[in-house]
């Protein structure tokens, strides 16, 4: 988020902490991994992760619809018109996406992939589950290292890469309760050439050395991803590589645990806090250097984002806090901040009756930050 003693920020110190607790819910790998990262990388990326599981959750339980996707539209709309709507997320990611530079085809391209969830599309070559997961996860690795200050389309692409592959993770860990609610994320052609048809595996899902091979191909990729992802976790800022690294090591081991013989179809692939302070020290040893794979081809079907950054300015350097030894600026700032929450507070109590219908049904406590 903007620094609280920016004049134009929207977002208030109870809206971050909505935000992270949204996260601390949300997810707990994630937010593990996040307590590794500098504060001022922190607290933006948790109102990143915080849209994004808005987003998610309102199509969930607007069960898709025009309705969903027209009032995420309208969400953006405030946002980038920089009056956003007076609910944590809008405020929160509003100062995210203006401070940062992230261009709208972004949070527009991940809204188009829940879109594709909601429609229940599937999916007929791994080259259009990679499309569907460069929107639904690759968007966030364009998001997270734009929020980090490096703007290198191939660091970018690599950030896709990440991305893509804990979204072929996910879709591995998670076949028999997608399953189960009637969705399939498993390219269709690997299933039918191994003789399974999917229609009617819908009807039964069941584990078997077909669905097992599919999904060890699946995580195959991951892998490879996972690999190639290393070469843009190097050129991130140093203080940034372990948190990123460390979330890219806990995502990788529920796919391996799934490759040792975890049935995704009857049980949820899980790491266990020993695996975790495992894979933390492993994060902490690891060594990332800048290689080649910096360099390696990109997922084509992200080129529209790259290009959408390219062709967006890059922000303004955002002034830094002032050294504890420094009074006089400290002071200042101190007094600009409070003078900034009065201002946002009294903006927000004005508007507090024009919260937008699709926030009406969040708890009250929410409603409150």
């Amino acid at each position: 988020m903007r620094l609280p003693s920016h004049p134009d920020a929207h977002s208030t110190p109870a809206d971050c902490a909505a935000c992270r607790a949204s996260i601390r819910h949300g997810s707990h790998s994630f937010h593990l991994a996040s307590l590794l990262l500098p504060v001022s990388i922190r607290e933006p990326s948790y109102a990143v992760y915080a849209f994004c599981r808005m987003a998610d959750d309102l199509i969930d339980r607007e069960e898709g619809g025009s309705g969903a996707i027209d009032a995420l539209g309208l969400m953006l709309d405030r946002i980038y018109d920089g009056r956003p709507a007076a609910h944590f997320v809008e405020r929160g990611f509003a100062d995210v996406v203006h401070r940062f530079a992230i261009p709208r085809a972004v949070p527009d391209a991940l809204i188009e992939g829940l879109s594709w969830d909601a429609d229940g599309r599937r999916y007929e070559t791994l080259a259009d589950l990679t499309a569907y997961a460069v929107r639904v996860a690759g968007t966030v690795g364009f998001m997270m290292t734009l929020v980090m200050g490096n703007r290198e389309p191939r660091v970018l692409a690599r950030a896709c890469d990440l991305g893509v592959a804990m979204q072929l993770t996910n879709i591995a860990r998670d076949i028999g309760e997608d399953a189960r609610n009637g969705r399939i994320y498993m390219p269709l052609e690997w299933l039918r050439h191994n003789g399974v048809d999917p229609d009617a595996w819908l009807d039964r899902p069941t584990g078997s050395p077909e669905i097992s091979s599919v999904v060890v191909r699946l995580l195959a990729e991951a892998e490879r991803l996972y690999d190639r992802s290393l070469a843009g976790v190097a050129a991130l800022p140093a203080g940034c590589r372990m948190g990123i690294n460390t979330a890219r090591l806990f995502y990788r081991e529920i796919g391996r645990e799934i490759v040792r013989g975890t049935d995704p179809v009857a049980t949820r692939a899980v790491t266990t806090r020993k695996q975790k302070l495992r894979l933390l020290a492993e994060a902490a040893a690891t060594r990332v250097p800048d290689h080649a794979d910096r360099f390696a081809a990109t997922i084509q079907a992200a080129d529209f984002l790259l290009a959408a950054v390219a062709s967006t300015p890059a922000p303004s350097r955002v002034s830094e806090i002032p050294p504890w030894w420094d009074l006089g600026r400290r002071t200042e700032r101190l007094v600009e901040m409070l003078a900034g929450f009065a201002a946002r507070a009294a903006a927000n109590e004005t508007g507090a009756g024009a919260r937008p219908f699709l926030f009406q049904d969040q708890p009250e406590r929410a409603a409150r930050q």
